[in-house]
C-alpha cells in the first residue's frame, strides 16, 4: 500500500517532499500554490530543480496536488466562475511542470442555483478545460464530498453524471474521501456495509476511475452532511472501517492520503500512518 499525508509547501514546493519524508510518508499530496489566494507566484527554475532533487533524494513520490479551496467551477456568478476556471487551468499547468499525475478538486457548489444547473456548469468547464489543454498528462480527480451546504459530489451518481458528459473521459478520475462519503450517508464501519458501499461505487462510477483515496476519520456522525475530519480510529468510522479499506486488494496500488488534523509538528501524521500500517494484514 502507498500511504502518505498532505504536506505544506511553506518555503517552497520541495519542502513538502522533505516534510513527507520526516512524516514517514511513501507518497504525499500538496497544494501547488497558496491555497487561499487567487494569485499564483511563478514556479522558479531553481525551486523546480530543488523539488525534483528532493524526490530523488527521499524517494517520496507526489501522488497528487489539491486545488485551491477558492475554486468553484459550479458557481452561477459569471465573474467567479471564470476566475475559478482560469485558476484551475493554471493549477493543471503547474502540475504538469512538477510532473504531478493527478489534481484533486472539489466539484463545486451550486450556491442556490440548483444541483442540475451546478452540474451543468461543471461539465461545461471541464470540457472547455480539456479542449484548451489537449494531450495534457494530468488527470483531474473529482473528490467525493459530504454534501455540506450546496456542495455537489455527495452522491456517486452526481460524479458519474459529470464523467458521463465529459467528452475526453480518460482525463477525469475520482478521489474518494472516507470522511466525506461516511458523512454523506455511505456506511463503512461494518464489513458488510463497507462491501456494499464499494460495490455501489464500482457499479455507479467504476473502481478503474479511482485514482486517490483521502483517508480521514469523521468527527461527525453518519449521514450528518458535515465535513469534519478526525484522526484515524478516533472518530465515528473507527478502526474497523479502515481495516476493511487498507485490506481491500482492489485498492492496493491507489495512494491513500491522510488529511487528518495537523499539530505543531509532524508527529500526528507519523502516529496516524503507524495506525493505518498496523491494520494491514501481511
Amino acid at each position: 500500500m502507498l500511504f502518505g499525508a498532505h504536506q505544506s509547501i511553506a518555503g517552497g514546493v520541495y519542502n513538502a517532499v522533505y516534510r513527507g519524508q520526516k512524516a514517514t510518508c511513501d507518497t504525499i499530496q500538496m497544494f501547488n500554490k497558496a491555497n487561499n489566494q487567487w494569485h499564483a507566484r511563478k514556479l522558479a527554475d531553481d525551486e523546480v530543480e530543488k523539488y525534483f532533487k528532493a524526490i530523488e533524494e527521499t524517494r517520496v513520490t507526489v501522488a497528487c496536488s489539491h486545488t485551491s479551496y477558492l475554486i468553484n467551477i459550479a458557481s452561477p456568478e459569471a465573474e467567479l466562475n471564470e476566475k475559478s476556471y482560469r485558476s484551475l487551468k493554471e493549477e493543471m499547468e503547474r502540475c504538469r511542470i512538477l510532473h504531478i499525475p493527478s489534481l484533486v478538486m472539489h466539484p463545486g457548489a451550486h450556491v442556490g442555483a440548483g444541483e442540475k444547473a451546478g452540474l451543468e456548469k461543471i461539465i461545461e468547464n471541464l470540457n472547455r478545460l480539456f479542449d484548451e489543454l489537449p494531450d495534457h498528462p494530468v488527470v483531474l480527480c473529482l473528490e467525493t464530498t459530504s454534501g455540506q451546504g450546496s456542495n455537489l459530489g455527495y452522491k456517486f451518481e452526481q460524479l458519474a453524471a459529470i464523467i458521463d458528459k465529459v467528452e475526453d473521459k480518460k482525463r477525469v478520475g475520482v478521489c474518494l474521501d472516507t470522511c466525506h462519503i461516511f458523512s454523506a450517508g455511505y456506511p463503512l464501519k461494518e464489513k458488510k456495509a463497507y462491501k456494499q458501499t464499494m460495490k455501489a461505487f464500482d457499479a455507479i462510477i467504476g473502481v478503474d476511475k479511482l485514482k486517490v483515496i483521502h483517508v480521514n476519520d469523521s468527527l461527525k456522525e453518519f449521514a450528518s452532511r458535515r465535513d469534519r475530519h478526525e484522526h484515524i480510529g478516533q472518530g465515528q468510522i473507527g478502526l474497523e472501517g479502515f481495516r476493511h479499506l487498507v485490506n481491500d486488494r482492489r485498492l492496493k496500488k491507489i495512494p491513500m492520503i491522510l488529511e487528518t488534523p495537523k499539530g505543531e509538528s509532524l508527529q500526528v501524521d507519523i502516529e496516524n500512518l503507524k495506525v493505518l500500517r498496523s491494520l494491514v494484514v501481511r
